[in-house]
């Protein structure tokens, strides 16, 4: 009992008061779409506002509180299971700001559709607070537990138009790849454990670190350091990275994403090309730089071929697809080789002031952006099924609704690395890192893998801008799913708000600048 109390008084709940006010707001929409009366259409209106509103509020107190309230410093809760600091706020910040995007995309996408709209928001929001957790996790128990808070949610949330078979078979097949990713990191952590547990025999830790859990970073990374050739340590190290990889959609364990993209409905599909991916790439950087750092010399050959494999197969692929969901997919899965670069390059020059961390930071950022300009302007087409979005659908845009058009662009272009655009700084300081870094086999895969990607992106461009072409008798007419764009809401300022967002950072960085001139 004693233990008991010495543990609550010594975990400082305070220091994750956003995650519980996203767990407590996810649980009020529940109750809220559960017991109260009324018109169903009606209380689906007031849970979407509800949630987007809740979420806003909680993204504004969250960067007033740490940037001008209480400043952040590093520091630690749960005995040292949890970590905190700038790092962890702006990872905060991140998965907030993409929540956000989400409600606002889910209220569209569910409107009109017999689907509860309280579940998807509480899903949403659950989803949201274990990714919050996971990135700042400095223990693999909390880290796995975290994983599988966020895989539970993402499993309905993939199948969740339950009227489509696609978005069902979507479902079941991220729930297989899910848990076999999950498998792999789990057999991971116990081959670390098995080490680490009996420091005696493998002559493992001091005597004087002894006290440290057997699955804290510190304690793993101390274990690495004295056994770096351990076959074990080496194969649990291995083990725990290709599950990672399976979450962030790098080849070979790619398998899953294009199916999972093309299914899923498309605030989903934009969920995870930016969260799930995102998440994934911070939990990377966390353990190459922490706990993995002494394994560097064996990770680096061989996460160097993943990234080389990775750009050049999805941008390959991607351009052999027709559905555009399979096209973002697979140029997702390029994207991710791209990243991977960057933290190869942070493990050369390890530590948190190292330029490499805040390339990935600012990519993400801005692959944010891009990625729900362009998942949001998709969401506005009137199909009747979701995962039909082709190259034609989009024929003749410009002249149809200029604005919308102009916002597609800018998020293509954004994603293709074009300036004025933010992607195009993105791109350029990801290559300069990598240059510095040494990485010449890495650096020339990520120049063709760009001009490949030229080839699908521009193709969509082109279809936008241009008149669709003449149809022959015996070809079917395409239906024209830019009909009803008179209430389109929050949504609209979001897609508008984002593609300013993307112009001006491209044009100018202010403070974030810092990242292109340490880049370099």
């Amino acid at each position: 009992m004693d233990n008991l109390l010495q543990f609550s008084q010594e975990s400082y709940w305070g220091q994750i008061w956003p995650e519980i006010a996203l767990v407590l707001g996810a649980m009020a929409i529940l109750l809220f779409d559960l017991f109260r009366p009324g018109n169903s259409e009606k209380k689906s209106n007031i849970t979407g506002s509800f949630a987007v509103f809740f979420q806003c509020a909680l993204l504004v107190y969250h960067l007033f509180d740490y940037l001008l309230i209480n400043h952040t410093f590093d520091r630690s809760s749960f005995e040292g299971m949890l970590s905190h600091g700038f790092q962890g706020d702006l990872k905060r910040t991140f998965f907030l700001m993409s929540s956000v995007c989400v409600s606002v995309l889910g209220n569209r996408y569910l409107g009109g559709k017999n689907l509860g709209h309280g579940e998807f928001h509480h899903l949403t929001m659950i989803a949201t607070a274990g990714l919050m957790l996971l990135c700042q996790s400095s223990n693999f128990i909390i880290l796995f537990v975290a994983l599988e808070t966020v895989a539970l949610a993402f499993y309905p949330l993939v199948a969740y138009d339950r009227n489509s078979a696609k978005s069902l078979e979507a479902g079941i097949k991220y729930l297989v790849f899910g848990a076999l990713s999950s498998a792999l990191l789990l057999l991971g952590i116990v081959l670390i454990y098995g080490v680490g547990a009996n420091p005696v025999a493998w002559g493992a830790i001091p005597i004087e670190q002894s006290h440290l859990d057997v699955l804290s970073f510190e304690y793993v990374r101390l274990l690495l350091e004295v056994n770096a050739d351990n076959i074990l340590l080496r194969s649990g190290v291995l083990l725990v990275i290709s599950g990672l990889a399976f979450k962030v959609g790098a080849a070979p364990f790619q398998i899953w994403v294009p199916d999972v993209y093309h299914g899923s409905p498309i605030p989903i599909t934009a969920f995870l090309a930016v969260s799930s991916k995102a998440a994934g790439f911070f939990l990377l950087l966390n353990l190459v730089n922490g706990p993995f750092e002494y394994m560097n010399e064996f990770l680096l050959p061989l996460m160097g071929f993943v990234a080389t494999f990775t750009i050049l197969f999805g941008n390959l692929a991607a351009c052999a697809q027709k559905k555009l969901k399979r096209v973002l997919g697979l140029s997702g899965v390029a994207h991710a080789g791209y990243l991977l670069v960057a933290v190869m390059a942070s493990m050369h020059f390890p530590g948190d002031s190292d330029p490499a961390v805040w390339v990935v930071y600012s990519y993400l950022f801005v692959y944010q952006f891009a990625s729900f300009i362009v998942f949001g302007v998709m969401n506005m087409a009137s199909l009747k099924d979701d995962t039909e979005h082709e190259f034609e659908n989009y024929e003749g845009l410009l002249k149809k609704c200029p604005w919308l058009a102009i916002c597609l662009v800018a998020g293509i272009a954004s994603l293709a690395g074009i300036p004025p655009f933010a992607g195009f700084i993105a791109k350029l300081t990801l290559f300069s890192v990598a240059f510095k870094a040494k990485l010449y086999v890495s650096l020339v895969a990520m120049v063709i893998g760009v001009v490949i990607s030229i080839y699908y992106y521009f193709g969509w461009i082109r279809a936008i801008c241009f008149e669709p072409r003449p149809r022959h008798d015996d070809e079917e007419s395409i239906d024209n799913p830019w009909t009803h764009l008179s209430q389109l809401g929050l949504a609209k300022w979001l897609i508008v708000i984002l593609t300013l967002v993307s112009l001006v950072l491209g044009v100018w960085q202010g403070p974030f600048g810092d990242v292109f001139v340490w880049s370099w």
